[in-house]
């Protein structure tokens, strides 16, 4: 009686990761210009530099692409040349779209139970779409995919646990207020993360 193996899973074309990519950084730019009109910010690497850009007055793409700088080089080591092309891509993409779109959709008033509703819920897909096509948007997703992959914890667990460091250290920058709406975007999309993304099912590593 010959057993049954299982087949390997089945690797994206080329066209299917850039279309996945390109779908994915739209939804995390466009929840970007929704933190934005909310006057709120995310956790990761992204709301580090939305955090940082309102100050300084620095666009937040050109923020965003320099702090991930650093996690490219453990990305290369642990994951492979192939994750790391095509997230080094995908954060390229994300921070001129992020720049961008300010200047073709304009937003007046929004809301923050809204912004960060629709904001975690559409960032939350967006990496999803990454995710699932063996990239990420640099930064804790880095380190989160490969701890998932190689020891078992959650990417969604990481990535909340900085995000609530993150924003213990806006609560002395920040409203309380805007802080807590902030952090309401931040666990839909890692709760998104944590339901969707499993070991069983998809592995970073090329």
């Amino acid at each position: 009686m010959q057993l049954l193996q299982t087949p390997p899973p089945d690797r994206h074309s080329l066209w299917e990761d850039l279309a996945a990519i390109v779908i994915g950084t739209t939804l995390v730019a466009l929840a970007i210009q929704f933190l934005r009109a909310s006057e709120l910010f995310t956790g990761q690497i992204a709301g580090l530099a939305l955090v940082l850009s309102y100050p300084t007055g620095l666009p937040f793409g050109a923020i965003f692409f320099a702090l991930n700088l650093p996690f490219y080089v453990l990305a290369v080591r642990q994951l492979g040349w192939r994750f790391t092309i095509k997230s080094f891509f995908a954060v390229a993409l994300m921070s001129t779209m992020a720049d961008t779109l300010p200047h073709l959709l304009t937003i007046n008033h929004l809301h923050p139970a809204l912004g960060a509703s629709l904001s975690g819920i559409l960032a939350g897909i967006g990496l999803l779409s990454l995710f699932r096509h063996g990239a990420t948007l640099g930064g804790i997703g880095v380190v989160a995919l490969w701890l998932q992959d190689t020891r078992g914890i959650k990417a969604g667990h990481i990535q909340l646990g900085f995000d609530l460091c993150v924003f213990t250290v806006a609560l002395f920058l920040f409203d309380w207020q805007q802080v807590l709406w902030s952090l309401l975007g931040a666990v839909i999309l890692n709760l998104l993360i944590i339901m969707n993304h499993r070991r069983d099912r998809y592995v970073a590593r090329s």
